[in-house]
C-alpha cells in the first residue's frame, strides 16, 4: 500500500506551488502477523516518505473521533495483560513545499486578508487536537463499493480556510464522494480531484449537483454568527475590542480580520464541458440580519 502511496506524494510534490500545504489525513492499523498482534504506525511511515521527497513537516493534527460501539475494545475484555488500547482518533498530516508563501504586492496581501479567519476560530483550528463527530461510512448510491472511506465536511473545510485562500487552486489525488470538491467550492476555492473508482464519479456529480445554497450558505452564516456570539460574551466581561470589520460591520479582536468578507453562493451549475462552477455574492453588514432574507438580499 504504501510503495503506491509514495507515487501519488511524489506527484502532489511535484504539481504544488512553492509555499503550498500537503495535508494527510491517515489512521494507523492494527495487524496480526505471524500470531502476533501489533500497531502499524502508517502516519510514521507516510511522514518518513515525505520528508525523504523534499516536503517540510510541520505539526499535525490528531482528530479524536471517538467510537460508542460495545465491542470496539480490542483483546482479552476485563482481564489484564492481555487487552489493547482503542484506535479512537487519526491523524493529519501537515507539509509544506519550499518556503513560506510570498506576498509581496499591496494587492496581494489585500487578498491576503480577505480570506481571514476570526481570532477565536484560529484557537480551534490551529489546535493539534480536533474532536469532529465522524461521517456515515454506507454507500447508497452506487455498486461499485459498500463503504466510502470518507470524512466528514468540517475536516477539508477547516484545512482549505487554513492552508489556502479565495482563488486558490484545491487539489484531491483520493476524490472519493467528492466532499473535498464540495468543501472547496464553498470556501471560494477552484478544485480538482482523482478517483480511480470510476463507480463514483455518479455519485460525486449527484453531490456537487444536488448541493443545498441554503443549507452551504446558513453553514457559512454559521461562522459569522459564532463571531457575533463571541464579541457580545466578551463585551459583557467588560474585554477590550479594538478593532472593527466595516464590511461585516463588526468588531474583530486584530486588524487582520479587518477585511474579511464572507462570500456566499447564489448558484451552482455544470457547464457543457462537464465542470462545475458557482457564482457567490460577497455578504455586507450581515449583523443582526436574520438567514430567512439571505436570498433576497444577495
Amino acid at each position: 500500500m504504501h510503495q503506491q502511496l509514495d507515487r501519488v506524494w511524489r506527484r502532489c510534490f511535484n504539481v504544488l506551488k512553492d509555499g503550498g500545504f500537503l495535508c494527510i489525513n491517515i489512521g494507523d492499523a492494527t495487524r496480526t502477523i505471524n500470531s502476533k498482534f501489533k500497531l502499524y504506525n502508517n502516519h510514521t511511515r507516510i511522514s518518513d516518505a515525505c520528508n525523504s521527497i523534499g516536503f517540510t513537516m510541520l505539526p499535525s493534527i490528531i482528530w479524536r473521533k471517538q467510537i460508542n460501539a460495545p465491542n470496539k475494545f480490542m483483546g482479552s475484555g476485563m482481564l489484564p495483560c492481555g487487552a489493547y488500547v482503542t484506535l479512537e482518533h487519526e491523524w493529519i498530516l501537515i507539509f509544506r513545499k519550499g518556503n513560506k508563501r510570498q506576498y509581496m504586492t499591496p494587492n496581494q496581501k489585500l487578498e491576503r486578508m480577505d480570506s481571514s479567519f476570526f481570532w477565536e476560530e484560529r484557537n480551534v483550528w490551529f489546535s493539534d487536537m480536533w474532536d469532529v463527530k465522524g461521517t456515515k461510512q454506507k454507500m447508497e448510491h452506487t455498486s461499485g463499493r459498500e463503504r466510502s472511506a470518507a470524512y466528514p465536511f468540517e475536516i477539508p473545510y477547516r484545512l482549505i480556510n487554513m492552508f489556502s485562500q479565495k482563488g486558490d487552486t484545491v487539489l484531491d489525488p483520493f476524490l472519493g464522494t467528492g466532499t473535498t470538491m464540495q468543501a472547496a467550492l464553498m470556501c471560494g476555492r477552484s478544485s480538482e480531484g482523482y478517483e480511480i473508482d470510476a463507480t463514483l464519479k455518479d455519485v460525486i456529480d449527484l453531490g456537487l449537483a444536488t448541493m443545498d445554497l441554503d443549507m452551504c450558505n446558513n453553514y457559512i452564516k454559521q461562522r459569522f454568527d459564532r463571531h457575533v456570539s463571541f464579541i457580545e460574551e466578551r463585551s459583557k466581561a467588560g474585554k477590550e475590542i479594538k478593532h472593527f470589520n466595516n464590511h461585516l460591520n463588526v468588531p474583530v479582536m486584530t486588524g487582520q480580520e479587518e477585511e474579511i468578507t464572507f462570500n456566499y453562493i447564489t448558484s451552482i451549475h455544470k457547464t457543457q464541458d462537464g465542470f462545475f462552477e458557482a457564482d457567490y455574492e460577497i455578504s455586507s453588514d450581515m449583523r443582526n440580519v436574520p438567514y430567512q432574507l439571505l436570498k433576497q438580499i444577495i
